[in-house]
């Protein structure tokens, strides 16, 4: 059974301190020290001089250098933050989007994060992500070729990807791309 994101995350905390003998509040404490302001800082400092692997060390850099009041990976306060300024006027289409996806099945999982909102069931199979004039919409369509509207995706997470600006545009054609996503996840 393919553990959740969430659980991996719990587990590693968990081995940290019975590695460590500190709880997670204790080495961000450690790492919140005069002189470590960035992430790389952080990273490098509990590596060379308490010994961390390179995972557990990004961990507590990861939530040493946030601010206490950012909002928490996961909440709808990341979608808000995500569709401010030149991003606001994509908040409708985005809501539509997220109607769509969640059309898929009853275990569609929406998992915002500071910059996208992942997709996933066992595993994600799409990405949306805002831009001042469309949502760019990642999805994991292996052994599927690029053609039209359907790109190869220039990053590695989501093998292709479709611009979407309008809700016209999340036709039965877009749709289908999706469910074959979701049900390849």
């Amino acid at each position: 059974m393919a553990t959740s994101p969430e659980g991996g995350m719990a587990s590693m905390i968990q081995n940290l301190e019975t590695k460590t003998g500190r709880s997670m509040a204790e080495w961000i404490a450690i790492a919140r020290a005069p002189g470590l302001s960035k992430h790389k800082e952080v990273v490098d400092h509990l590596k060379s001089s308490h010994g961390l692997t390179h995972g557990y060390a990004n961990q507590i850099a990861l939530r040493a250098v946030k601010p206490d009041d950012a909002p928490a990976e996961g909440s709808d306060e990341l979608i808000d933050a995500q569709y401010t300024g030149a991003k606001a006027a994509m908040r409708p289409l985005y809501d539509k989007m997220i109607a769509v996806m969640t059309s898929l099945g009853p275990d569609v999982e929406v998992s915002p994060k500071k910059t996208c909102v992942s997709l996933r069931r066992s595993k994600q199979f799409a990405l949306i992500q805002p831009t001042a004039q469309r949502l760019d919409v990642g999805i994991i369509l292996k052994g599927v070729p690029p053609a039209g509207r359907l790109e190869q995706n220039p990053s590695t997470m989501c093998t292709h990807r479709v611009k979407v600006s309008s809700e016209a545009e999340m036709d039965a054609e877009f749709v289908s791309w999706l469910r074959q996503a979701y049900e390849s996840a």
